[in-house]
């Protein structure tokens, strides 16, 4: 029997296309509770490598022959090796080209919908870490917002749309990844922008992203409009696009609310978060579609992948916005927190300029699940 190569954009289209697939993930135990591939209609079977080098003859019965058979590991070599037993016990399955580490990279850009005059709005969907970027493009230009580290993507879909891109925004100072936007600015000479509250430690130039800033794409009408937003960090800004698109950074998610302790500071920003969701946002048009900068969950995805939902079902559906009770609120986003993000204060130093590291221990920094959310 052979084995397959899978490459991280083959298991994403079985993500967004709801597809069968079973995986034998090879890592530890606890790796594996801690963070998985999730996918709609995903089975799985945690066998550590070290109790399969005597042979994977013991587990042939839990592996299915009537679906695809993906086998996982951290870095792809315990995969490969456990993947070419089974193909020896007569089994067709695959592995994971550079394992739960490529996995975590990987970007798949959808489409969100179409913007006045031509334009169109995309979320870059990076499944192994909940993480969510924008490009709006419009009239030859681009602005892109709340971008990751892996700035090629974004540069070389410009490319690939020909357009140019000129402003380049980040929400806030994110604290669970390395952000790219000063690099794409850099690579674009694009302006880069971002709030001055969430910037009083970086060490590099950029321009102030401040309440209702108003940015234009080419000679069109699309325009990206910034409304200040604190909670999540002091300088938190949303952004409203084409009158139909909120971008709301990690202040509101589809299944939950962004906490407000990533820089220590929950109980100073917890009344900043109440009053940017029960108020600020409240004043907004209903029918405005949330398009957050993470999810957590494999079910907020919609059927084509993307992260999205109207303002007005999240304020029926959405429990962290239906909290009546300040009291209540407080102690749900200050007691309840999970864990914090893998490496966060690392993260926000890099985030700030004032560390450099190589790239291998960037990834490593960023390894592990999203947890900007309440729970």
């Amino acid at each position: 029997m052979t084995v397959t190569t899978w490459k991280a954009a083959d298991v994403a289209r079985y993500v967004i296309d709801n597809k069968d697939l079973f995986i034998l993930d090879v890592r530890n135990e606890d790796a594996f509770e801690d963070w998985k591939i999730d996918g709609h209609k995903f089975e799985y079977l945690n066998i550590p490598y070290f109790e399969l080098l005597d042979g994977v003859e013991a587990i042939l019965p839990k592996i299915p022959t009537d679906k695809d058979v993906l086998v996982v590991c951290a870095k792809e070599g315990s995969s490969i090796m456990v993947a070419e037993m089974l193909s020896d016990a007569g089994r067709n399955v695959g592995y994971l080209a550079g394992g739960m580490k490529l996995w975590s990279t990987y970007l798949e850009p959808i489409k969100v919908g179409d913007l006045n005059g031509g334009g169109e709005l995309y979320q870059f969907v990076r499944l192994g870490k909940g993480c969510l970027s924008y490009m709006a493009i419009s009239d030859g230009e681009a602005a892109i917002i709340d971008a990751v580290r892996f700035t090629e993507v974004f540069t070389k879909f410009a490319e690939e749309k020909g357009v140019e891109i000129k402003h380049v925004f980040d929400t806030h100072l994110h604290a669970d990844h390395i952000s790219g936007g000063r690099h794409i600015a850099a690579a674009t000479d694009a302006t880069y922008y971002l709030p001055p509250k969430d910037a009083e430690e970086v060490v590099f130039d950029y321009t102030a992203l401040e309440d209702g800033l108003t940015v234009q794409l080419g000679s069109s009408q699309i325009e990206v409009g910034a409304l200040y937003s604190p909670g999540h960090t002091i300088g938190s800004t949303s952004f409203v696009i084409d009158e139909k698109y909120l971008l709301t950074g990690d202040i509101l998610f589809i299944d939950s609310i962004g906490r407000p302790d990533l820089a220590g500071l929950a109980e100073d920003w917890v009344g900043d978060l109440r009053e940017t969701l029960y108020k600020r946002y409240r004043e907004l048009a209903e029918d405005l579609v949330v398009l957050p900068a993470h999810f957590m969950i494999i079910e907020e995805l919609n059927e084509d992948g993307t992260v999205a939902k109207r303002l007005g079902d999240l304020f029926a559906e959405n429990h962290g916005l239906n909290v009546e009770d300040e009291a209540v609120f407080r102690k749900m986003v200050t007691d309840g927190l999970p864990p914090q993000p893998n490496a966060y204060q690392e993260i926000r130093q890099v985030n700030m300029g004032k560390i450099t590291p190589e790239d291998e221990e960037q990834t490593e920094m960023e390894i592990g699940p999203n947890r900007c959310a309440v729970r």
